[in-house]
Protein backbone atom coordinates (compact mmCIF):
# COMPACT_ATOMS: atom_id res chain seq x y z
CA UNK A 1 0.00 0.00 0.00
CA UNK A 2 2.91 2.64 0.68
CA UNK A 3 4.70 1.73 -2.36
CA UNK A 4 1.33 2.47 -4.48
CA UNK A 5 1.14 5.96 -2.41
CA UNK A 6 4.84 6.86 -3.29
CA UNK A 7 4.44 5.67 -7.19
CA UNK A 8 1.38 7.90 -7.64
CA UNK A 9 2.89 10.22 -5.64
CA UNK A 10 5.31 10.54 -8.41
CA UNK A 11 3.08 10.51 -11.22
CA UNK A 12 1.59 13.47 -9.78
CA UNK A 13 4.26 15.10 -9.61
CA UNK A 14 5.92 14.48 -12.61
CA UNK A 15 2.78 16.05 -14.17
CA UNK A 16 3.67 19.33 -13.01
CA UNK A 17 7.55 18.64 -12.71
CA UNK A 18 8.54 17.22 -15.67
CA UNK A 19 12.00 16.73 -14.20
CA UNK A 20 11.16 15.92 -10.75
CA UNK A 21 10.42 12.19 -11.70
CA UNK A 22 13.54 11.87 -13.37
CA UNK A 23 15.47 13.51 -10.27
CA UNK A 24 13.52 11.07 -7.56
CA UNK A 25 14.33 8.35 -10.03
CA UNK A 26 17.89 9.05 -9.62
CA UNK A 27 17.65 9.77 -5.51
CA UNK A 28 16.28 5.68 -5.68
CA UNK A 29 18.73 4.29 -7.99
CA UNK A 30 21.21 5.87 -5.60
CA UNK A 31 19.63 4.75 -2.30
CA UNK A 32 18.77 1.10 -3.81
CA UNK A 33 22.20 0.84 -4.67
CA UNK A 34 23.87 -2.04 -3.15
CA UNK A 35 25.94 -1.29 -0.50
CA UNK A 36 28.98 -3.31 -1.25
CA UNK A 37 28.96 -1.35 -4.40
CA UNK A 38 30.48 1.22 -2.70
CA UNK A 39 31.50 5.06 -4.04
CA UNK A 40 31.55 4.16 -7.39
CA UNK A 41 27.92 3.57 -7.60
CA UNK A 42 27.28 6.02 -5.78
CA UNK A 43 29.41 8.41 -7.95
CA UNK A 44 27.52 7.20 -11.17
CA UNK A 45 24.14 8.33 -9.44
CA UNK A 46 25.57 11.93 -8.60
CA UNK A 47 26.76 12.34 -12.44
CA UNK A 48 23.55 11.01 -13.72
CA UNK A 49 21.62 13.72 -11.13
CA UNK A 50 24.14 15.93 -12.56
CA UNK A 51 22.93 15.27 -16.36
CA UNK A 52 19.24 15.44 -15.51
CA UNK A 53 19.99 19.33 -13.63
CA UNK A 54 21.66 19.89 -17.19
CA UNK A 55 19.20 18.98 -19.31
CA UNK A 56 16.37 20.85 -16.86
CA UNK A 57 18.17 24.20 -17.51
CA UNK A 58 18.86 23.38 -21.32
CA UNK A 59 14.37 22.35 -21.54
CA UNK A 60 13.28 26.18 -21.22
CA UNK A 61 13.43 28.19 -24.07
CA UNK A 62 13.73 31.40 -22.04
CA UNK A 63 16.61 29.98 -19.79
CA UNK A 64 16.93 33.04 -17.55
CA UNK A 65 18.93 33.83 -14.40
CA UNK A 66 15.76 32.77 -12.16
CA UNK A 67 14.93 29.27 -14.27
CA UNK A 68 19.15 29.00 -13.79
CA UNK A 69 18.62 29.48 -9.75
CA UNK A 70 15.54 27.82 -9.59
CA UNK A 71 17.47 24.44 -11.30
CA UNK A 72 20.25 24.98 -9.06
CA UNK A 73 18.45 24.72 -6.07
CA UNK A 74 16.27 21.71 -7.33
CA UNK A 75 19.48 20.46 -7.99
CA UNK A 76 21.05 21.17 -4.34
CA UNK A 77 17.73 19.39 -2.82
CA UNK A 78 18.61 16.02 -4.70
CA UNK A 79 21.88 15.96 -4.57
CA UNK A 80 21.43 15.81 -0.50
CA UNK A 81 19.11 12.91 -0.50
CA UNK A 82 21.88 11.15 -2.20
CA UNK A 83 24.77 9.09 0.38
CA UNK A 84 28.07 9.25 0.50
CA UNK A 85 30.74 11.00 -2.20
CA UNK A 86 28.07 11.54 -4.52
CA UNK A 87 25.81 13.56 -2.47
CA UNK A 88 26.02 17.71 -1.33
CA UNK A 89 28.79 18.27 -3.37
CA UNK A 90 28.11 17.47 -6.76
CA UNK A 91 24.71 18.71 -6.43
CA UNK A 92 26.25 22.06 -5.43
CA UNK A 93 28.90 22.14 -7.77
CA UNK A 94 26.36 21.68 -10.94
CA UNK A 95 23.78 24.57 -9.14
CA UNK A 96 26.93 27.29 -9.03
CA UNK A 97 28.17 26.35 -12.42
CA UNK A 98 24.51 27.11 -13.51
CA UNK A 99 24.40 30.52 -11.92
CA UNK A 100 28.15 31.62 -12.90
CA UNK A 101 26.83 30.82 -16.83
CA UNK A 102 24.08 33.14 -16.40
CA UNK A 103 26.06 36.09 -14.62
CA UNK A 104 28.58 36.07 -17.95
CA UNK A 105 25.53 37.79 -19.59
CA UNK A 106 26.14 39.19 -23.18
CA UNK A 107 29.58 40.55 -22.04
CA UNK A 108 31.33 37.27 -23.02
CA UNK A 109 31.19 37.37 -26.42
CA UNK A 110 32.67 40.77 -27.04
CA UNK A 111 35.45 40.22 -24.12
CA UNK A 112 36.30 36.74 -25.28
CA UNK A 113 37.15 38.50 -28.89
CA UNK A 114 39.07 41.22 -27.19
CA UNK A 115 40.90 39.10 -25.41
CA UNK A 116 41.50 36.50 -28.61
CA UNK A 117 42.95 39.47 -30.23
CA UNK A 118 45.48 40.26 -27.58
CA UNK A 119 46.76 36.95 -26.97
CA UNK A 120 47.06 36.39 -30.69
CA UNK A 121 51.51 37.22 -30.81
CA UNK A 122 51.85 37.50 -34.34
CA UNK A 123 48.42 39.28 -35.12
CA UNK A 124 48.21 42.08 -32.25
CA UNK A 125 49.66 45.14 -33.55
CA UNK A 126 48.52 47.30 -29.77
CA UNK A 127 45.43 47.74 -28.07
CA UNK A 128 44.67 50.72 -25.75
CA UNK A 129 42.55 50.48 -22.65
CA UNK A 130 41.58 53.97 -21.16
CA UNK A 131 38.76 55.68 -19.26
CA UNK A 132 36.83 54.28 -16.37
CA UNK A 133 33.50 52.39 -16.26
CA UNK A 134 30.60 54.58 -15.30
CA UNK A 135 29.77 53.38 -11.61
CA UNK A 136 32.67 51.46 -11.13
CA UNK A 137 36.52 52.72 -9.16
CA UNK A 138 39.20 54.44 -11.34
CA UNK A 139 41.37 52.07 -12.66
CA UNK A 140 45.00 52.04 -11.12
CA UNK A 141 46.32 53.80 -14.11
CA UNK A 142 44.50 56.16 -16.90
CA UNK A 143 45.70 54.41 -19.86
CA UNK A 144 47.60 51.19 -20.89
CA UNK A 145 48.96 50.05 -23.92
CA UNK A 146 49.84 46.59 -24.77
CA UNK A 147 51.71 45.42 -27.75
CA UNK A 148 54.42 42.39 -28.52
CA UNK A 149 57.41 42.89 -28.39
CA UNK A 150 60.59 40.24 -29.43
CA UNK A 151 63.50 39.75 -26.31
CA UNK A 152 66.61 38.04 -27.14
CA UNK A 153 64.84 35.89 -29.32
CA UNK A 154 61.51 35.10 -27.62
CA UNK A 155 58.23 36.84 -27.93
CA UNK A 156 56.79 38.46 -25.16
CA UNK A 157 53.68 40.55 -24.35
CA UNK A 158 55.03 44.33 -23.46
CA UNK A 159 52.24 46.21 -21.13
CA UNK A 160 52.84 50.16 -20.74
CA UNK A 161 50.45 51.27 -18.00
CA UNK A 162 50.62 55.49 -17.61
CA UNK A 163 49.68 57.40 -14.74
CA UNK A 164 49.90 61.29 -14.13
CA UNK A 165 53.50 61.57 -14.57
CA UNK A 166 54.94 58.30 -15.89
CA UNK A 167 55.16 55.07 -17.89
CA UNK A 168 55.82 51.88 -16.26
CA UNK A 169 56.36 49.24 -18.75
CA UNK A 170 56.50 45.42 -17.81
CA UNK A 171 57.43 42.55 -20.15
CA UNK A 172 55.55 39.19 -20.17
CA UNK A 173 56.68 35.78 -21.71
CA UNK A 174 54.34 33.06 -23.34
CA UNK A 175 53.74 31.32 -20.03
CA UNK A 176 52.27 34.80 -18.07
CA UNK A 177 50.66 36.36 -20.87
CA UNK A 178 46.86 34.58 -20.26
CA UNK A 179 47.18 35.87 -16.88
CA UNK A 180 48.38 39.29 -17.82
CA UNK A 181 45.42 39.56 -20.11
CA UNK A 182 42.94 38.55 -17.64
CA UNK A 183 44.46 40.76 -15.14
CA UNK A 184 43.93 43.80 -17.67
CA UNK A 185 40.68 42.97 -18.91
CA UNK A 186 39.38 42.60 -14.96
CA UNK A 187 40.44 45.78 -14.81
CA UNK A 188 37.51 48.57 -14.85
CA UNK A 189 38.66 50.48 -18.45
CA UNK A 190 35.93 52.17 -19.93
CA UNK A 191 36.97 51.38 -23.03
CA UNK A 192 39.85 49.41 -25.58
CA UNK A 193 40.76 50.11 -28.65
CA UNK A 194 42.34 47.36 -30.61
CA UNK A 195 44.41 47.10 -33.40
CA UNK A 196 45.35 43.63 -35.68
CA UNK A 197 47.07 43.33 -38.70
CA UNK A 198 43.70 42.46 -39.96
CA UNK A 199 41.20 44.34 -38.22
CA UNK A 200 40.26 47.08 -35.37
CA UNK A 201 38.03 46.03 -32.89
CA UNK A 202 36.51 48.83 -30.23
CA UNK A 203 34.46 47.72 -27.00
CA UNK A 204 32.86 49.60 -25.10
CA UNK A 205 30.97 50.17 -21.92
CA UNK A 206 27.50 51.75 -21.41
CA UNK A 207 26.02 53.67 -18.65
CA UNK A 208 23.96 50.51 -17.83
CA UNK A 209 27.16 48.21 -17.91
CA UNK A 210 26.32 46.74 -21.39
CA UNK A 211 29.22 45.83 -23.77
CA UNK A 212 29.21 47.29 -27.51
CA UNK A 213 32.00 45.61 -29.43
CA UNK A 214 32.53 47.56 -33.08
CA UNK A 215 35.11 45.70 -35.86
CA UNK A 216 36.08 47.34 -38.93
CA UNK A 217 38.14 45.34 -41.23
CA UNK A 218 41.77 47.32 -41.67
CA UNK A 219 45.33 46.37 -42.34
CA UNK A 220 48.31 47.21 -39.83
CA UNK A 221 51.59 46.98 -39.74
CA UNK A 222 52.94 44.66 -36.62
CA UNK A 223 56.29 45.53 -35.16
CA UNK A 224 57.78 43.73 -32.62
CA UNK A 225 61.49 45.61 -32.02
CA UNK A 226 62.30 45.81 -28.86
CA UNK A 227 61.98 49.68 -28.07
CA UNK A 228 64.18 51.13 -25.53
CA UNK A 229 63.15 54.31 -25.85
CA UNK A 230 60.87 56.32 -23.76
CA UNK A 231 57.04 55.44 -24.82
CA UNK A 232 55.47 58.19 -27.28
CA UNK A 233 51.80 58.38 -28.22
CA UNK A 234 52.58 60.43 -30.97
CA UNK A 235 54.85 59.31 -34.08
CA UNK A 236 57.76 61.61 -34.79
CA UNK A 237 56.97 61.02 -38.52
CA UNK A 238 53.24 61.88 -38.38
CA UNK A 239 52.59 63.76 -41.31
CA UNK A 240 51.01 67.00 -39.22
CA UNK A 241 54.23 67.23 -37.44
CA UNK A 242 57.02 67.33 -40.67
CA UNK A 243 54.12 69.92 -41.52
CA UNK A 244 54.66 71.56 -39.04
CA UNK A 245 58.23 71.49 -39.32
CA UNK A 246 58.58 69.84 -35.92
CA UNK A 247 60.31 66.93 -37.71
CA UNK A 248 62.46 66.67 -40.28
CA UNK A 249 61.64 64.93 -44.11
CA UNK A 250 62.61 61.62 -42.63
CA UNK A 251 60.20 61.60 -39.37
CA UNK A 252 62.91 62.83 -37.00
CA UNK A 253 62.10 65.56 -34.54
CA UNK A 254 64.55 68.44 -35.25
CA UNK A 255 66.68 69.02 -32.42
CA UNK A 256 65.78 72.60 -31.88
CA UNK A 257 62.08 71.42 -31.75
CA UNK A 258 62.60 68.78 -29.35
CA UNK A 259 60.83 71.04 -26.08
CA UNK A 260 58.08 71.24 -28.81
CA UNK A 261 57.50 67.97 -29.72
CA UNK A 262 57.72 67.29 -25.93
CA UNK A 263 54.19 69.71 -25.02
CA UNK A 264 52.61 68.19 -28.08
CA UNK A 265 53.22 64.24 -27.04
CA UNK A 266 52.69 65.27 -23.48
CA UNK A 267 49.18 67.49 -24.01
CA UNK A 268 48.06 63.91 -25.99
CA UNK A 269 48.94 62.03 -23.29
CA UNK A 270 46.24 63.83 -21.27
CA UNK A 271 43.74 64.34 -23.68
CA UNK A 272 42.87 61.02 -24.94
CA UNK A 273 42.29 59.23 -21.43
CA UNK A 274 40.26 62.53 -20.66
CA UNK A 275 37.83 61.93 -23.65
CA UNK A 276 37.25 58.46 -23.34
CA UNK A 277 36.31 58.51 -20.09
CA UNK A 278 34.00 60.93 -20.72
CA UNK A 279 32.50 58.78 -23.55
CA UNK A 280 32.39 55.77 -20.98
CA UNK A 281 30.84 57.92 -18.52
CA UNK A 282 28.44 58.86 -20.72
CA UNK A 283 28.96 62.78 -20.66
CA UNK A 284 29.91 62.67 -24.58
CA UNK A 285 27.00 60.99 -26.46
CA UNK A 286 28.46 58.26 -28.73
CA UNK A 287 27.25 57.21 -31.82
CA UNK A 288 27.83 60.72 -33.67
CA UNK A 289 31.02 62.84 -34.39
CA UNK A 290 32.97 64.37 -31.66
CA UNK A 291 32.87 68.19 -32.11
CA UNK A 292 36.13 69.76 -30.98
CA UNK A 293 36.93 73.70 -30.97
CA UNK A 294 40.10 74.87 -30.10
CA UNK A 295 39.55 78.98 -28.76
CA UNK A 296 42.50 81.12 -29.67
CA UNK A 297 44.57 78.17 -31.52
CA UNK A 298 47.30 80.87 -32.94
CA UNK A 299 49.75 78.70 -34.72
CA UNK A 300 47.41 75.51 -34.31
CA UNK A 301 49.96 73.04 -33.25
CA UNK A 302 47.74 71.44 -30.48
CA UNK A 303 44.20 71.76 -32.83
CA UNK A 304 46.30 69.10 -35.12
CA UNK A 305 48.01 67.21 -32.54
CA UNK A 306 44.41 67.08 -30.90
CA UNK A 307 42.72 66.15 -34.26
CA UNK A 308 45.42 63.67 -35.45
CA UNK A 309 45.37 61.65 -32.26
CA UNK A 310 41.37 61.81 -32.01
CA UNK A 311 41.20 60.41 -35.72
CA UNK A 312 43.97 58.01 -35.46
CA UNK A 313 42.46 56.34 -32.08
CA UNK A 314 39.27 55.81 -34.07
CA UNK A 315 37.10 58.72 -33.58
CA UNK A 316 34.77 60.70 -36.29
CA UNK A 317 35.87 64.27 -35.22
CA UNK A 318 34.89 67.66 -36.32
CA UNK A 319 36.71 70.23 -35.18
CA UNK A 320 36.89 73.83 -35.55
CA UNK A 321 40.00 76.50 -34.52
CA UNK A 322 38.88 79.79 -33.30
CA UNK A 323 41.47 82.53 -33.97
CA UNK A 324 41.80 86.34 -35.20
CA UNK A 325 44.65 86.52 -36.48
CA UNK A 326 45.06 86.42 -40.30
CA UNK A 327 48.38 85.37 -41.05
CA UNK A 328 47.83 82.64 -38.58
CA UNK A 329 44.28 81.11 -40.12
CA UNK A 330 45.71 81.06 -43.47
CA UNK A 331 48.84 79.48 -42.57
CA UNK A 332 46.71 77.25 -40.81
CA UNK A 333 44.48 76.89 -43.53
CA UNK A 334 47.28 75.72 -46.32
CA UNK A 335 48.61 73.03 -43.89
CA UNK A 336 45.08 71.66 -43.24
CA UNK A 337 44.62 71.35 -47.26
CA UNK A 338 48.08 70.01 -47.68
CA UNK A 339 47.19 67.00 -44.91
CA UNK A 340 43.86 66.54 -46.28
CA UNK A 341 42.00 67.62 -43.37
CA UNK A 342 39.96 70.40 -45.02
CA UNK A 343 36.32 68.49 -44.78
CA UNK A 344 36.45 67.85 -40.76
CA UNK A 345 38.96 70.66 -40.09
CA UNK A 346 38.03 74.44 -40.23
CA UNK A 347 39.57 77.74 -38.70
CA UNK A 348 37.34 80.91 -38.09
CA UNK A 349 37.48 84.30 -37.73
CA UNK A 350 36.35 85.39 -34.10
CA UNK A 351 37.32 86.82 -31.03
CA UNK A 352 36.69 84.35 -28.39
CA UNK A 353 33.86 85.88 -26.50
CA UNK A 354 32.11 86.12 -29.85
CA UNK A 355 32.86 82.84 -31.40
CA UNK A 356 29.65 80.98 -32.37
CA UNK A 357 29.46 77.44 -33.30
CA UNK A 358 26.49 75.20 -35.13
CA UNK A 359 26.92 72.66 -32.78
CA UNK A 360 27.28 72.80 -29.40
CA UNK A 361 31.02 71.45 -28.58
CA UNK A 362 31.79 68.13 -27.11
CA UNK A 363 35.72 69.04 -26.13
CA UNK A 364 36.72 72.56 -25.34
CA UNK A 365 40.65 73.53 -25.59
CA UNK A 366 42.60 76.93 -24.37
CA UNK A 367 45.95 76.48 -24.72
CA UNK A 368 48.26 79.03 -23.72
CA UNK A 369 45.77 81.30 -24.21
CA UNK A 370 47.32 84.98 -22.72
CA UNK A 371 45.94 86.36 -19.40
CA UNK A 372 42.22 86.64 -18.86
CA UNK A 373 41.83 85.17 -22.25
CA UNK A 374 42.15 82.26 -20.90
CA UNK A 375 38.81 83.42 -18.67
CA UNK A 376 37.51 84.12 -21.57
CA UNK A 377 37.74 80.51 -23.13
CA UNK A 378 36.40 78.66 -20.21
CA UNK A 379 33.53 81.27 -19.50
CA UNK A 380 32.78 80.68 -23.29
CA UNK A 381 32.68 76.59 -22.42
CA UNK A 382 31.10 77.00 -19.59
CA UNK A 383 28.41 78.71 -21.78
CA UNK A 384 28.10 76.09 -24.42
CA UNK A 385 28.10 73.49 -21.20
CA UNK A 386 30.83 71.47 -23.09
CA UNK A 387 31.35 68.31 -21.42
CA UNK A 388 35.32 68.17 -20.94
CA UNK A 389 37.39 71.53 -20.98
CA UNK A 390 40.76 71.31 -21.12
CA UNK A 391 43.04 74.73 -20.32
CA UNK A 392 46.40 75.21 -20.24
CA UNK A 393 46.26 78.92 -18.95
CA UNK A 394 49.36 81.43 -19.91
CA UNK A 395 50.44 84.89 -18.19
CA UNK A 396 48.63 85.85 -15.06
CA UNK A 397 48.71 89.71 -14.95
CA UNK A 398 45.23 90.45 -13.79
CA UNK A 399 45.60 89.08 -10.20
CA UNK A 400 49.32 90.14 -9.96
CA UNK A 401 47.97 93.93 -10.74
CA UNK A 402 45.19 93.59 -8.23
CA UNK A 403 47.90 92.31 -5.23
CA UNK A 404 49.58 95.15 -5.60
CA UNK A 405 47.53 97.39 -4.46
CA UNK A 406 46.14 95.41 -1.55
CA UNK A 407 47.01 95.00 2.03
CA UNK A 408 48.55 91.01 2.33
CA UNK A 409 46.50 89.29 4.67
CA UNK A 410 48.39 88.96 8.09
CA UNK A 411 51.17 86.78 8.27
CA UNK A 412 50.84 86.67 4.70
CA UNK A 413 53.09 90.19 4.05
CA UNK A 414 55.82 87.99 2.35
CA UNK A 415 54.02 86.47 -0.40
CA UNK A 416 53.74 89.88 -1.91
CA UNK A 417 56.90 92.01 -0.97
CA UNK A 418 59.23 90.38 -3.46
CA UNK A 419 58.14 90.87 -7.03
CA UNK A 420 59.13 87.52 -8.26
CA UNK A 421 57.72 85.79 -5.67
CA UNK A 422 54.44 88.10 -5.73
CA UNK A 423 54.30 86.86 -9.24
CA UNK A 424 54.44 82.98 -9.07
CA UNK A 425 51.87 83.22 -6.40
CA UNK A 426 49.45 85.30 -8.56
CA UNK A 427 49.98 82.28 -11.39
CA UNK A 428 48.94 79.76 -8.36
CA UNK A 429 46.39 82.00 -6.76
CA UNK A 430 44.46 82.54 -10.20
CA UNK A 431 44.35 78.98 -11.00
CA UNK A 432 42.93 77.79 -7.88
CA UNK A 433 40.50 80.56 -8.23
CA UNK A 434 39.83 79.17 -11.32
CA UNK A 435 38.73 75.84 -10.87
CA UNK A 436 37.24 77.11 -7.85
CA UNK A 437 34.68 78.98 -9.96
CA UNK A 438 34.41 75.77 -12.12
CA UNK A 439 33.72 73.79 -9.14
CA UNK A 440 30.76 76.11 -8.84
CA UNK A 441 29.35 76.05 -11.91
CA UNK A 442 29.01 72.34 -12.05
CA UNK A 443 32.33 70.90 -13.44
CA UNK A 444 34.96 68.46 -11.26
CA UNK A 445 38.32 70.17 -11.73
CA UNK A 446 41.78 68.77 -11.80
CA UNK A 447 45.04 70.98 -12.09
CA UNK A 448 47.69 68.78 -13.08
CA UNK A 449 51.40 69.48 -14.68
CA UNK A 450 51.80 68.02 -18.24
CA UNK A 451 55.13 68.67 -19.08
CA UNK A 452 58.41 69.34 -17.25
CA UNK A 453 59.22 72.83 -16.57
CA UNK A 454 62.40 72.69 -18.83
CA UNK A 455 60.02 72.52 -22.07
CA UNK A 456 58.00 75.43 -20.59
CA UNK A 457 57.45 77.21 -17.47
CA UNK A 458 53.73 77.56 -18.25
CA UNK A 459 53.17 73.69 -17.90
CA UNK A 460 49.73 73.54 -15.96
CA UNK A 461 46.51 72.22 -17.37
CA UNK A 462 43.33 72.59 -16.27
CA UNK A 463 40.96 69.40 -16.75
CA UNK A 464 37.39 69.78 -16.05
CA UNK A 465 34.75 67.73 -16.98
CA UNK A 466 30.93 68.68 -16.38
CA UNK A 467 28.78 66.68 -13.54
CA UNK A 468 26.47 69.28 -13.08
CA UNK A 469 25.60 68.03 -9.40
CA UNK A 470 24.49 70.17 -7.16
CA UNK A 471 27.35 71.33 -4.31
CA UNK A 472 27.32 72.07 -0.41
CA UNK A 473 27.51 75.51 0.63
CA UNK A 474 31.28 75.00 1.64
CA UNK A 475 32.38 75.10 -1.78
CA UNK A 476 31.07 78.62 -2.17
CA UNK A 477 31.93 79.62 1.61
CA UNK A 478 35.56 78.23 0.74
CA UNK A 479 35.91 80.20 -2.12
CA UNK A 480 34.56 83.48 -1.16
CA UNK A 481 36.66 83.00 2.23
CA UNK A 482 39.73 83.14 -0.21
CA UNK A 483 38.87 85.89 -2.11
CA UNK A 484 38.00 88.55 0.68
CA UNK A 485 41.11 87.87 2.44
CA UNK A 486 43.50 88.81 -0.65
CA UNK A 487 40.42 90.79 -1.80
CA UNK A 488 40.39 90.33 -5.52
CA UNK A 489 38.10 89.52 -7.97
CA UNK A 490 39.24 86.95 -10.42
CA UNK A 491 38.22 87.55 -14.24
CA UNK A 492 36.52 84.04 -14.61
CA UNK A 493 33.98 84.92 -11.20
CA UNK A 494 32.91 88.10 -12.80
CA UNK A 495 31.86 86.07 -16.16
CA UNK A 496 30.40 83.27 -14.54
CA UNK A 497 28.99 84.25 -10.74
CA UNK A 498 26.17 86.16 -10.14
CA UNK A 499 26.25 87.42 -6.09
CA UNK A 500 22.46 85.33 -6.36
CA UNK A 501 24.35 82.47 -8.14
CA UNK A 502 23.29 78.98 -6.51
CA UNK A 503 26.40 77.09 -6.07
CA UNK A 504 26.50 73.96 -8.01
CA UNK A 505 29.46 71.03 -8.02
Amino acid sequence: MQADQQADERARNADTNPHADARSDVRRVAGDADPEVGPAARGDAGDASSDVRSDAGDASPNAGSDENLAVSEGSSDAGSDVPGDGGLDAGSDAGVGAVAGAGVGEESEARDAVRAALLEPGGLVRAIGSGRRRGAEAPNYQRVEVRYVDLKGVRHLQVTEFDERQAHTRNAGPAAADAVVDELLAAPYGSWHVETTAETLRLRYTKKGKSLLHRQAEQHEQETSHDRTKQRTLDPAAPFLIELGISDHRGRVKPSRQSKYKQIDEFCKLLLPAVEDALAAGRIETGRPLHVVDLGCGNAYLTLAAYHLLTATGHDVRMTGIDRTPAARERNTQRVTALGWQDHLRFVDATIAEAELDTRPDVVLALHACDTATDDALARAVGWEAPLILAAPCCHHDIQKQLKSVEPPAPYALLTRYGIVRERFADVLTDSLRAAVLRQVGYRVEVVQFVDSQHTPRNLLLRAARTGATAGPEVRAEYEALTGEWQVQPRLATLLLAPDRKAVL
